[in-house]
């Protein structure tokens, strides 16, 4: 069984999770001021749903989305090419000895909540659930 590079163990750690909420709302709080030498990225709006570290805070996974979920793989091309910038405005506002590297994905949290909610919706799943 391959190990998860996130989670050694039972989970993370407090400091790991005190970490990546840190870097979760000062991503947020960048990109919707645009405070990115960028343009293009500038112009959309971007959800920053969580972050996850790797236990040795040395990488920081951000799951994002934006808004009305249009242009997803521009914006994770767009969050890529400036990673540099980002990672120096998160290490320089969170006072870290260390600047993870920034990893971007597309946060799938609402298909996924829309998929069981349809899921739960079907005659034979009530029927089971003695609805």
């Amino acid at each position: 069984m391959a190990k998860n590079k996130f989670h050694d163990g039972p989970g993370p750690s407090q400091r790991q999770l005190r970490v990546a909420e840190l870097i979760r709302r000062t991503l947020s709080d960048v990109l919707a001021r645009g405070d990115v030498h960028d343009p293009d990225l500038n112009r959309m709006s971007i959800t920053v749903g969580e972050v996850r570290t790797s236990p040795d805070l040395k990488i920081a996974t951000a799951y994002v989305l934006p808004l009305g979920g249009q242009g997803q793989d521009e914006v994770i091309e767009l969050l890529a090419r400036n990673k540099s910038e980002l990672r120096r405005v998160i290490a320089k506002k969170l006072a870290l000895k260390f600047a993870p590297d920034l990893r971007f994905q597309l946060d799938d949290t609402f298909d996924r909540m829309d998929d069981t909610r349809r899921m739960l919706a079907q005659d034979t799943v009530r029927r089971d659930l003695g609805e």
